[in-house]
């Protein structure tokens, strides 16, 4: 769909830190696993409590159909997407969209606003010419002409949205994209099916976009583990608890190409067009919307560490910032996240 990175590269993003045997020194319950193939790339889901293998059956075709339904309305590679439809409607007509489409537009346009245009879903034409899109480009450096000219499309204010009439319009030739929520939202879309399925405790993750749920065992918050952003090991830099939340990580250091051993990121700046050049290399974002939590992570990883931090408190978004130095890694964190872990998590996280 989105991005076509292969398992692994998508895997590591994310570090599942669950046993998959005993929960607990008191149970032998083992969790159900499930897994299938959405957007170029995995899921998982894991569910600790018992299971009959009927419902483990409905449980896995209600997930995959959840993500199969936002694939369809949202993928940038399918031709026949309605994302890709109403990219192909006319300049300045209102066009009518379904409900999730209109959703994930309004929450891109949302952060959009509050980040100054650092989350821009119009940026798609750019990611395409950087050979990061559906586009069949080499990996080159786009030429001067070509990327003026797709820049001079680009710009959040050219989406309107009519939510009365649920519909939206392009002012410009842009390219509206949505690999930056898609995904997040897709998580949403499947926690919310669980949890009216009955289903009280799990964890799903799609792609490295993590939501949970309950407990992975009694009173025992889910673990995930931050990744060392250096794309060479899949080990956790950090580890964080959680309890009915999401997290979504966004990070420099998998997606890229080189040219004359110039580094190329995937993350572009909708201010210049070009891929985004400074040492923040891993942004990770809690948030109970997924969705929210996946385009905030693009945001801060183009605005850069001590920009985004500043934001992060403005706007009370709990975030953990790595960044690159000399020698080693830097990690920040925003205010909002040191309440929720604690002093004695934050100080261990940051020493």
């Amino acid at each position: 769909m989105f991005k076509k990175l292969n398992l692994m590269m998508k895997l590591g993003l994310l570090l599942l830190l669950f046993t998959l045997t005993a929960c607990t020194e008191q149970s032998t319950q083992q969790p159900v696993r499930l897994q299938g193939q959405i957007f170029g790339g995995f899921w998982l889901a894991t569910l600790p409590d018992e299971w009959t293998g009927e419902q483990v059956k409905a449980i896995q075709a209600g997930i995959q159909g959840e993500l199969d339904k936002v694939d369809l309305a949202m993928s940038t590679y399918k031709p026949d997407s309605e994302l890709n439809r109403f990219n192909r409607e006319p300049l300045n007509e209102w066009v009518q969209i379904s409900q999730p489409l209109f959703e994930v537009l309004n929450i891109s346009q949302s952060v959009a606003v509050a980040s100054q245009g650092a989350f821009d879903i119009t940026l798609g034409g750019l990611v395409n010419l950087w050979s990061f899109g559906p586009e069949a480009r080499p990996e080159t450096i786009p030429s001067t002409r070509l990327l003026e000219e797709r820049l001079a499309e680009v710009g959040y204010k050219n989406l309107e949205l009519d939510s009365a009439n649920l519909a939206a319009r392009r002012l410009t030739n842009s390219y509206v994209d949505l690999s930056g929520v898609a995904k997040g939202y897709a998580v949403d879309k499947v926690a919310r099916w669980l949890e009216q399925q009955g289903v009280k405790n799990f964890l799903v993750n799609v792609g490295g976009e993590i939501i949970v749920a309950g407990y992975r065992a009694e009173e025992q918050p889910w673990r995930v583990g931050v990744e060392v952003p250096d794309g060479s090991q899949q080990t956790a830099h950090h580890i964080l608890p959680l309890i009915n939340n999401s997290i979504a990580t966004s990070g420099d250091y998998r997606n890229f190409y080189e040219v004359d051993g110039q580094r190329m990121s995937h993350t572009l700046s909708p201010k210049t067009g070009w891929p985004i050049k400074h040492n923040l290399t891993s942004v990770t974002v809690i948030h109970p919307s997924n969705a929210v939590a996946d385009a905030w992570a693009t945001a801060f990883m183009v605005l850069g560490a001590e920009a985004s931090l500043s934001l992060a408190n403005q706007e009370n978004i709990k975030v953990l910032l790595i960044s690159k130095k000399a020698e080693g890694w830097s990690t920040q964190i925003s205010n909002s996240l040191k309440q929720t872990l604690g002093e004695e998590l934050t100080n261990k996280i940051l020493h």
